[in-house]
């Protein structure tokens, strides 16, 4: 039985590579009841050692680091569900940590100029996020499940909550918005909801899911192996256009749309 969570489009790295080995650690894990967080907290030290290697010039153990925290970033959810250990602590607190690992590795390889790319890669994988929940919303679907377990520590929480909504809160809102307001003018009206059924193509969630953290960590771990670490570097950038340019597409979805309804 897979404990993978549903979604509309599969990120091919995670589920032909990370997830199946994920797999095979989670009975063991499950049998012995360990706590996800702990998987998290470990994933993320296995993380920021990476950068921290990264920084001193080593390049080929920050690469296999890097495949270590990406396994185990495919277990921890899975375990959680396996194991009825659902919490809205873990929720936050894997999505902060590869913030925190992100933003190691990225210092790591480019000095000052890795935070404003930690940046970029978060904006990248917000496009992801809310592109997956409009999809789910255009077609009355749960984006997602609430979790099992309520025993979260109330001061822990509320400390992860505050830095969501510093970091990621601010780039939903920014994001959020600029879709919205390119829906609009697409539409040229109040959108329906088959415009944002157009606007919301499953084509679209393709290509963000397989610009996730599990896809750039094992291209890094690449370019890493091919002593070219900045060819990842500008891929930000070359990531941020194609999403630029499939906006652009699917705004044209919606055009195509509203003519056929005249």
């Amino acid at each position: 039985m897979s404990h993978a969570k549903a979604r509309p489009a599969r990120e091919c790295a995670a589920e032909s590579l990370f997830r199946p080995l994920a797999e095979r650690l989670l009975p063991p894990l499950a049998r012995r009841n360990v706590n996800p967080l702990a998987v998290v907290l470990t994933h993320t030290a296995l993380g920021v050692l990476a950068g921290v290697l990264l920084r001193r010039g080593h390049r080929l153990t920050p690469a296999a680091l890097l495949q270590a925290k990406t396994l185990l970033d495919n277990l921890d959810g899975q375990l959680a569900r396996a194991t009825g250990q659902t919490t809205e602590t873990g929720r936050y607190l894997d999505s902060e940590m590869d913030v925190v690992v992100n933003a190691a590795v990225l210092v790591g390889l480019a000095g000052r100029w890795g935070l404003p790319l930690t940046l970029l890669q978060s904006l990248i994988l917000s496009v992801d996020y809310l592109w997956e929940r409009d999809h789910r919303a255009a077609r009355g679907a749960v984006f997602r499940e609430p979790p099992i377990q309520a025993a979260d520590h109330p001061q822990v929480l509320a400390a992860l909550k505050l830095f969501y909504a510093l970091y990621f809160t601010p780039q939903e809102r920014l994001l959020g918005a600029l879709f919205e307001r390119r829906l609009r003018a697409a539409a040229g009206a109040v959108p329906t909801p088959a415009d944002r059924r157009a606007y919301t193509p499953r084509a679209i969630n393709r290509i963000a899911v397989n610009l996730g953290l599990s896809t750039q960590l094992l291209a890094l771990g690449v370019c890493l192996l091919l002593r070219r670490p900045r060819l990842y570097l500008w891929s930000l950038p070359a990531q941020a256009a194609l999403l630029a340019g499939v906006q652009v597409w699917r705004e044209g979805q919606v055009r195509q749309a509203v003519s056929g309804q005249w």
